[in-house]
């Protein structure tokens, strides 16, 4: 047998090298095990690709929606739903917003909501001035009651706000028809006001005044 030169078993080397290239290049083209090239793994699925990519997105969501019920100094009470992460100015927001009468100053707008939670807006307690106001008065030999009327000429929206029975939205309706009539001459013309019944004339005409 003749006997390989060294030249020949260096050409035989570089051969079977490129052979085993060639064929590790075509595995990995093949798509043998490129997900555990990638460190990608689907065995907490069910086996299904679809069910893979339900579990992404539910982690990709960052939560459910939350649902609070909104109440108190706000102008539509009720249930909503937020998205998960939403604070509580986000839902008095949502609510319509804080009515003319709300203390703000004592609730947490940037707390983190939590689902099912009540969020109560609570009403402005009487004010440091009126207190004021009243006890000089009553040292001048004038006490002025805290519920003195109000003149119908130039009451404000928070003024009205205040009387039983008259919202932000009756309120704004009453000014609205004093600025289009030029004023008003007696508190009975509100009658014509949508919404305002006899019980709300007569809370009317107990503050108000022309």
């Amino acid at each position: 047998m003749e006997r390989l030169t060294r030249g020949q078993l260096i050409v035989y080397a570089a051969v079977g090298i490129a052979v085993l290239l060639v064929g590790a290049r075509w595995l990995s083209a093949s798509g043998e095990g490129p997900a555990q090239a990638q460190g990608i793994s689907f065995s907490s699925g069910s086996g299904s690709s679809g069910s893979s990519s339900s579990g992404v997105s539910v982690a990709g969501a960052g939560g459910e929606d939350v649902v609070v019920d909104v109440t108190g100094a706000v102008r539509d009470s009720g249930v909503y739903r937020l998205p998960a992460g939403s604070r509580v100015e986000d839902a008095v927001k949502r609510s319509g917003g804080a009515t003319a009468a709300a203390d703000l100053e004592h609730i947490n707008l940037a707390a983190r909501l939590t689902d099912g939670q009540q969020i109560v807006v609570p009403d402005r307690a009487p004010s440091a001035n009126v207190a004021a106001g009243a006890e000089t008065g009553s040292a001048g030999g004038s006490t002025p009651a805290a519920d003195a009327p109000i003149s119908l000429s130039s009451a404000t929206l928070e003024q009205l706000d205040t009387i039983d029975g008259i919202g932000p939205v009756t309120a704004q309706d009453i000014i609205d028809f004093r600025d289009q009539h030029g004023g008003v001459g007696s508190v009975d013309d509100l009658d014509q006001i949508s919404g305002i019944g006899p019980a709300t004339m007569e809370a009317l005409r107990a503050r108000l005044q022309p």
